[in-house]
């Protein structure tokens, strides 16, 4: 019932988009292809390898990505291929690696 939590990836290879969340359609769409691509890291066992910004550990201070490297890092790359600007701004590493797993994620379809 926390409704900050749109949706999550689990570890069964099955995304969950939360009922309680009052998240629109579009927003719905943009979760779940957030979540695909963590899926696909996951199952590719693909872990991004670039730096995390000042201002992008700011934006996830008090997260549980606050003290997760590969999840912080996980999570700027899903938000980037699903369009989704809270992972703040990208460098052009993090571009490169979300265009990539993007790249990918749209070749499963």
């Amino acid at each position: 019932k926390n409704t900050n939590v749109t949706g999550m990836a689990a570890e069964d290879g099955r995304i969950t988009l939360n009922p309680f969340s009052d998240i629109d359609p579009a927003g719905q769409r943009i979760v779940a292809v957030n979540e695909a691509a963590r899926l696909l890291m996951w199952e590719n066992k693909i872990k991004p390898d670039f730096d995390v910004t000042d201002e992008q550990r700011e934006k996830f201070k008090g997260t549980s990505y606050e003290d997760n490297e590969d999840a912080l890092k996980e999570t700027i790359v899903a938000r980037a291929v699903s369009g989704d600007s809270s992972a703040g701004k990208l460098t052009p590493r993090q571009k490169e690696r979300a265009s990539l797993v993007g790249a990918q994620l749209r070749a499963r379809k």
